[in-house]
């Protein structure tokens, strides 16, 4: 009869923390690239650039994400869970607090200003999450209106919330980003506490 085999499983939970480390430390090496770019377009933030930035070898970042808009969308969601920023708990109670958190992440990056809505397809898609956050949140507060008032509310939202607004406050007024994230804080709770009241907007 042959001894039993001593080999570990491929799938221990030793090699699995190991594959979830190194995952996390790519995904850190995509924020740190991110960060110091000049701009906020990422294609050069490749399977190439990470792997060098997280000291590993390329092949090794292909093995956790199967292609580089997989890459991006990680290094995104990473660096919304940084800045504490969870999708899917926004209402129209935290909407402004939520903002701050993203105004006052921007500070950490060298890309400025932005344009206003990148091509990059990771931009698109968290823009496309925004939107479709306070769509929701006006329609779980405001049942009863109708889709164009909510959908004029919503929208105004979306534009207080946005980074482009942030950055006009900071770059044409020359407010301080301390500054430019309490106006806009504050003019979103002044919206929300509207739409929470039945104050507005104009029906249409």
């Amino acid at each position: 009869m042959s001894e039993p085999s001593t080999t570990r499983p491929y799938h221990s939970p030793v090699r699995r923390r190991r594959a979830g480390q190194t995952r996390e430390n790519i995904v850190a090496a995509g924020g740190e690239l991110v960060r110091g770019f000049d701009t906020w377009d990422w294609d050069r933030l490749t399977f190439r650039a990470v792997a060098e930035r997280a000291g590993v070898a390329e092949r090794t970042v292909y093995r956790h994400f199967p292609t580089e808009r997989h890459l991006r969308d990680a290094v995104m969601a990473g660096l919304e869970g940084e800045a504490g920023i969870d999708y899917d708990d926004v209402d129209l109670t935290n909407l402004s607090a939520m903002a701050a958190r993203i105004f006052a992440a921007l500070q950490r990056f060298s890309a400025k200003p932005a344009p206003p809505t990148p091509d990059d397809p990771t931009f698109v898609g968290a823009d496309r999450r925004r939107r479709e956050v306070v769509l929701r949140a006006v329609t779980e507060t405001a049942p009863h209106w109708t889709p164009e008032r909510i959908r004029v509310a919503a929208a105004l939202l979306d534009v207080l919330w946005s980074v482009p607004a942030y950055e006009r406050l900071v770059t044409a007024w020359e407010l301080t980003d301390r500054q430019a994230t309490a106006a806009l804080s504050w003019l979103l709770d002044e919206v929300a506490t509207a739409i929470r009241t039945d104050a507005g907007p104009p029906p249409t």
